[in-house]
C-alpha cells in the first residue's frame, strides 16, 4: 500500500487584494513541501497539469524535474498528463529524462483531462477528444514497450523506424487515470495498466462497480493478479478539528468550485454540499487525524487499493496551511494506516 499527496499547484488568492500570488512564489513553496512530504515518509507526489490563471503549473516535467533536485526517495508523477492534446513522443522523451535524473522515480498517469484549455492551446478539436487520447495512449505505450519504432496514425505525422534518446534504464510506469468512464476503465484493464480513479464528488461507494468492472477485466484479459494496481486520488485535507476546517479551508476550497463551477454551468458550491463531502458517504477526506484515517482505510479496503494519493491544494490553501497538513498526514494519518495494514 503506497500513500502520497497530490497538487495542481493552486494559486492562494488575497482576499484583500482579490489578486493571486505569483506562480513564482507557489512554485518555490512547493519545493518545500515536497521535501517535508519525503521527509514524514510519504511514498509519492503526484503532480496535475493546467493551463489556467489560477494555476502555477501547466508543464508538470519541468517541474518534477526541479523537485528531483531536491528529494531523494519519494516516487514523481504526472496527475494527469492530458495525453490527448499532448505529443506522446515529447511526453515520453521527458518522462524517461525526468526517469534518469531523479533515479527511477518517475512515473506518468496519463488521462484524457476533465480540463479542456489545453486543446484550443495546442491546436486540436474538441470534437477529436476521445480519438485523441485513444491514438495517443497506444503510441505512448509503444514507444515504452519498442525501441526502434514504425507507426502510423491520423493526428500526429508518421514514425518508420525511429528511436527516441536518450535511452532509459526501465520501462516508465504508466498509469490510466479515470474520472468514471467504463470505456476508460475497460482500456486500462484490456491493457494491463494500473488505474487511478478520480473520486472528487458525490459517493466513493458509487465507484465500487467499476472497480469490481476493471479488475473482471483485467483478469479476463490475462493479466497477472500479483501486478494489478488500482489508486484512489482524492479530496484530503488533515487539520486539528471541523471549526478550523471550516473557518480556514472551506472559503478558498468553496470559492476553487465556484470558479471552474462558472465555466462548467454548475450551481453555487455551498456549506450543505461540503459538510455532506465530510460525513462518512461523502467524498472529502477532510478533518482530523483519526476521522481522515478512517475513511481512508474503509476505501481500501472497499476497492482492495494499492495506492491512495491525498490530493491537499485545492482553493490554494496558504504555505503554512499546507505545510501543516502535510505534517499532519505524515505523521498520524499514514502510520495508522500502515499499522492497520498489517493486521
Amino acid at each position: 500500500m503506497e500513500l502520497g499527496i497530490g497538487m495542481f499547484g493552486d494559486l492562494t488568492l488575497d482576499g484583500e487584494n482579490h489578486k493571486f500570488q505569483s506562480p513564482k512564489e507557489r512554485l518555490s513553496e512547493m519545493q518545500e513541501q515536497v521535501k517535508l512530504a519525503e521527509e514524514v515518509g510519504l511514498d509519492s507526489f503526484v503532480l496535475g497539469e493546467h493551463h489556467r490563471p489560477d494555476y502555477a503549473v501547466s508543464s508538470t516535467e519541468i517541474v518534477l524535474a526541479a523537485l528531483a533536485s531536491v528529494t531523494n526517495n519519494i516516487k514523481l508523477a504526472s496527475g494527469v498528463t492530458v495525453l490527448s492534446s499532448a505529443d506522446p513522443v515529447k511526453v515520453y522523451q521527458d518522462y524517461l529524462t525526468l526517469d534518469l535524473i531523479s533515479n527511477n522515480r518517475a512515473e506518468i498517469i496519463a488521462g484524457r483531462g476533465s480540463f479542456t484549455e489545453s486543446f484550443p492551446l495546442f491546436g486540436y478539436d474538441l470534437k477529436d477528444y476521445n480519438e485523441l487520447y485513444e491514438e495517443k495512449l497506444n503510441l505512448l505505450l509503444k514507444l515504452n514497450n519498442e525501441e526502434t519504432i514504425t507507426w502510423q496514425g491520423k493526428f500526429r505525422p508518421s514514425l518508420n523506424e525511429q528511436t527516441v534518446y536518450p535511452r532509459p534504464e526501465r520501462k516508465l510506469p504508466i498509469w490510466i487515470a479515470v474520472g468514471g468512464t467504463p470505456q476508460s476503465v475497460e482500456r486500462a484493464a484490456r491493457l494491463g495498466l494500473p488505474i487511478m480513479f478520480a473520486i472528487i464528488g458525490g459517493m466513493p461507494r458509487q465507484f465500487k462497480p467499476l472497480v469490481e468492472f476493471y479488475k473482471e477485466q483485467y483478469l479476463e484479459h490475462g493479466h497477472d493478479i500479483n501486478k494489478m494496481q488500482i489508486g484512489v486520488h482524492s479530496h484530503t485535507f488533515v487539520c486539528n478539528s471541523l471549526e478550523e476546517l471550516l473557518d480556514n479551508y472551506y472559503p478558498g476550497y468553496a470559492a476553487q468550485m465556484d470558479r471552474i463551477g462558472a465555466t462548467r454551468g454548475w450551481l453555487p458550491y455551498s456549506k450543505q454540499q461540503f459538510l455532506h463531502g465530510l460525513s462518512p458517504d461523502g467524498a472529502l477526506y477532510m478533518g482530523d487525524p483519526s476521522e481522515v484515517t478512517d475513511k481512508i482505510l474503509e476505501t481500501i479496503e472497499m476497492f482492495g487499493l494499492t495506492r491512495y494519493i491525498a490530493h491537499v491544494d485545492v482553493g490554494g490553501p496558504t504555505h503554512k496551511q499546507l505545510m501543516k497538513t502535510i505534517e499532519m498526514f505524515g505523521e498520524k494519518v499514514v502510520p495508522q494506516i500502515r499499522k492497520a495494514m498489517e493486521v
